[in-house]
């Protein structure tokens, strides 16, 4: 047996190798500190507890856990309809006057960072990372509910980001060049712009606020950068500056995503600025939603997972509470049917005395022995 293992008794800390805070993703079995719901006192009881929980797999538990949310679900798929439907729409053609194109002619580049690169950046790089954690804990309600927690950010900031976009209509720093291709400029007699370039290209040109690329990133990589902030227990007043530098890996990434926005003139700065700060309210809300706070001591799971965990313990402790009450019962019982026939017995030698005792006997007793 390793001494530190002497420690545990006397010491309230995890042990030197699970430090870093992993041990929420190592395996199956935790420390009782990793659990401050449950008792040191009754830690084989949790371990029991937790085996059991360990069985709620995808196969196992994954369909009664989906439909318990089914109505978030078609929430979704009412949000996937609603952001189809703003990027339908046209967006409000502000005007854009002669004296304004100083600001709206930077050349017309292609994104450095393409359209489908950001959702396998904000969507499929998280859920590959929570799959990896499930791989580990086999909780399915950790899965569950950060794939939802994730969709439902990515989502509610791309229908909020559209809908200003499609409200504010505020041109893009390359404008010129998609109103005018040949370079030649056109006004109407009140001075607003007469577009004769592609009309798709005219339309992309007048959503500049906010930073669409920008919202998204922070929605899905500012939600896992929450998760995994979590994950690492990355405030547990120990002092890990290690911890941070690996949350602030998907901060870093959205921000170079929303920085390229900016050099491929595309957005100004306060487009990219909006953009974040969209996408990272929102992502907060909706990890919020599911999971604890990550500097909370229970940060790490969430809220179903502590949930299931106390309903195990308590289908647990009431069977033991009734066969605990029931065995009381019968030594109860046992002990009152010895006090009887113990009291029956020694009142034949008159060393015990009972209101319903035979007071003749007791009286003889009492004269022979010189009482009375």
């Amino acid at each position: 047996m390793a001494w530190w293992n002497f420690l545990r008794p006397f010491s309230r800390f995890q042990d030197i190798w699970r430090s870093l805070g992993f041990s929420a993703m190592t395996g199956a079995h935790f420390s009782s500190v990793s659990f401050p719901l449950i008792d040191t006192k009754n830690e084989e009881e949790f371990r029991q507890m937790e085996a059991q929980l360990g069985a709620h797999t995808m196969r196992s538990h994954g369909y009664a856990v989906a439909k318990t949310h089914l109505h978030d679900w078609i929430i979704l798929l009412l949000l996937v309809f609603i952001e189809i439907m703003l990027y339908l729409i046209y967006p409000f053609y502000r005007f854009v006057g002669k004296d304004m194109m100083s600001d709206l002619k930077y050349p017309l580049k292609s994104n450095t960072v393409p359209v489908w690169a950001v959702p396998m950046l904000a969507v499929v790089l998280p859920i590959v990372i929570f799959l990896v954690v499930y791989i580990r804990r086999r909780d399915i309600y950790d899965l569950h509910h950060a794939v939802l927690g994730l969709l439902f950010s990515i989502l509610v900031t791309a229908v909020i980001t559209d809908a200003i976009k499609d409200a504010v209509g505020r041109p893009r720093p390359d404008f010129f060049w998609r109103c005018f291709p040949d370079g030649k400029d056109v006004y109407d007699k009140l001075g607003d712009v007469i577009c004769h370039g592609d009309e798709s290209v005219i339309k992309e040109g007048h959503k500049s606020f906010p930073s669409g690329h920008t919202s998204w990133s922070f929605a899905g990589l500012g939600f896992l950068s929450l998760y995994l902030a979590g994950k690492l227990k990355a405030f547990d007043r120990k002092g890990h500056v290690a911890k941070l530098c690996i949350i602030f890996l998907p901060l870093l990434a959205a921000s170079l995503v929303g920085i390229s926005r900016v050099d491929d003139y595309w957005h100004h700065w306060t487009d990219v600025f909006a953009g974040g700060l969209i996408g990272l309210v929102v992502a907060t809300f909706c990890y919020l939603q599911f999971f604890p706070p990550p500097y909370h001591h229970e940060g790490w799971g969430p809220y179903a997972y502590f949930r299931t965990l106390e309903e195990t313990r308590g289908m647990t402790q009431a069977p033991n509470a009734q066969n605990g009450n029931q065995a009381q019962l019968a030594q109860l019982t046992e002990a009152q049917v010895e006090n009887q026939e113990g009291q029956s017995h020694h009142g034949c030698m008159g060393l015990t005395l009972t209101g319903n005792g035979n007071p003749t006997s007791t009286l003889e007793d009492e004269l022979e022995s010189g009482r009375r």
